[in-house]
């Protein structure tokens, strides 16, 4: 099963949903002790069964730099003591009400120069990225621009996206005026360590916000050269601050007056958490959670080409993206030709250094991420499912797996139910549209959605019956600055990107004028 991640995006939450087995319940409990979990008995109105506590023992990771390539422990580095929490929080707070009266375009200046930073650097930013994390360095160098991209976006259309807007009414002039909200909390995940950030800073930076962030603890350098490049582009200090805390510092943070919102990008536990928080302080929060995103595949269409986005829709980033394709779902009569076509590609990737040029998949970020992915397969397969290739961990150093594909997925398996953060795909056959809608929505989750198909009638039906933030039509879905990006269900709410994400950390403020 996959192990969901903690408050700062790792998969170390203290309580955490298992999913049910097929068998008896003393199958149940040889999975959960395979884990090192204890098994638990809790309320009947969560979710599921058992939950279980993860590193009972440790009460937070080290924030520390390890390459998952070798395993190599690289750096480490300690939380910050609570004075230091408070220092950067006076500092953050006292910076908001210069920054957000600044011109428009004095932030879209400081932005572009940022721009400038990432794309100069690109290279040197890649290898830290791959070296903390274990992305591909092509993939890396291109996240680095991407994010660039993401930051000349905003500078060039913040001020147009927030300008306001009149709207005819009684009044003798009414309108809607966009404010920023003050100090935004933003807890990111290590799996696009640059993007994720980003695609926040740019448009709440833009807006007028300022911002901290939890990274997480196995990202710190990265989370430390965000701080410095924006410092180097000329956002004052308190405009953006890095936080190396522990996931157990992250509510006190959250609860503080000071700290107006808060965004998450991680899994459904540590988006339960933070909204709880959030809610009992009644404090604006944008949640993108986990997706087990369906790819489907319908007999109109071109198959070379889908069987070759496939593969890089489940291997993009290792296979640890919340928006690579996890479930194929392909109708009947091209499923045969589509299941070889699909193993024969998985089974040809070079595996092996992330920071070889021609590797295409590279290792996972942790051995524990390893660990758990070997267990959610074990426990599909041993539900019925049959391993058409791959299967398990590779021999050698580093978090690597081997590229698999799983079919005949029993519906009580995590393979059906869970999302599997690696490159690990499972294949459906369905008989027609209705069925693969029906499986494509028999999903806790609505991130995204990729459907390959040429009949126009079926393409409108993907589009209006898939329930998912995001469909893509014979395309692998991918974030673009100019785009809402965000899910529906228990992949979060709100928006980042595009002119929504600008608005949501905003006070969306009703005006209305007459004459006295």
């Amino acid at each position: 099963m996959r192990l969901p991640k903690c408050l700062d995006g790792e998969k170390r939450l203290f309580w955490t949903p298992v999913p049910r087995f097929r068998g008896d319940s003393r199958s149940r409990r040889l999975c959960l002790k395979s884990l090192g979990a204890p098994q638990c008995r809790r309320p009947a109105t969560m979710l599921v069964d058992y939950w279980f506590p993860l590193f009972p023992d440790k009460d937070q990771m080290a924030i520390a730099t390890i390459n998952p390539a070798t395993g190599e422990l690289l750096r480490t580095f300690e939380p910050l003591s609570e004075s230091e929490i408070e220092q950067k929080l006076q500092c953050a707070a006292a910076t908001f009400p210069g920054f957000r009266k600044l011109p428009f375009a004095e932030r879209a200046r400081w932005m572009s120069r940022a721009a400038d930073i990432l794309e100069s650097g690109k290279e040197d930013l890649g290898r830290l990225m791959t070296t903390e994390m274990g992305k591909t360095f092509r993939s890396a160098v291109d996240e680095a621009v991407k994010c660039a991209w993401a930051c000349r976006y905003y500078a060039e259309n913040a001020e147009r996206f927030l300008a306001d807007e009149a709207v005819e009414t009684n009044a003798r002039r009414s309108y809607v005026r966009y404010q920023p909200l003050g100090v935004i909390l933003a807890v990111m995940p290590w799996n696009f360590p640059f993007w994720q950030v980003f695609r926040f800073i740019a448009p709440s930076l833009m807006a007028g916000n300022v911002g901290l962030l939890k990274h997480a603890s196995n990202v710190p350098q990265c989370a430390l050269k965000i701080e410095e490049i924006l410092r180097r582009a000329g956002f004052p200090e308190g405009a953006f601050q890095t936080l190396l805390i522990g996931a157990k510092q992250v509510e006190r943070v959250l609860n503080d007056p000071r700290v107006a919102a808060a965004t998450l990008t991680g899994s459904e536990g540590a988006g339960v958490e933070v909204g709880v928080s959030a809610a009992k302080r009644i404090k604006k929060t944008v949640l993108e959670l986990g997706g087990s995103d369906p790819f489907i595949v319908m007999p109109s269409a071109n198959l070379d080409q889908a069987v070759s986005w496939a593969v890089k829709a489940r291997i993009v980033n290792n296979g640890q993206s919340c928006i690579a394709a996890k479930r194929f779902i392909v109708a009947e009569p091209i499923a045969e030709e589509f299941e070889r076509c699909f193993a024969t590609k998985m089974e040809a990737l070079k595996i092996g250094d992330p920071m070889d040029l021609k590797t295409e998949l590279g290792p996972l970020s942790t051995a524990d991420a390893v660990t758990s992915l070997q267990a959610e397969v074990e426990a599909t397969v041993k539900a019925g499912a049959r391993i058409l290739t791959g299967g398990k961990p590779l021999d050698g150093r580093g978090n690597f797996y081997a590229p698999t594909i799983l079919t005949h997925i029993p519906k009580d398996s995590p393979g059906y139910k869970e999302e599997l953060f690696g490159p690990v795909a499972c294949v459906f056959r369905v008989k027609d549209i209705d069925e693969a809608i029906r499986v494509a929505n028999d999903s806790r989750f609505g991130l995204g959605a990729s459907a390959w198909t040429n009949d126009p009638a079926e393409r409108e039906r993907f589009i209006n019956e898939i329930e998912a933030g995001m469909v893509f039509i014979n395309k692998m879905v991918a974030s673009d600055p100019r785009l809402p990006f965000g899910g529906v269900k228990w992949s979060g709410h709100g928006r980042e990107l595009g002119v929504h994400g600008i608005h949501e950390f905003t006070n969306i403020k009703t005006v209305w004028i007459e004459e006295a």
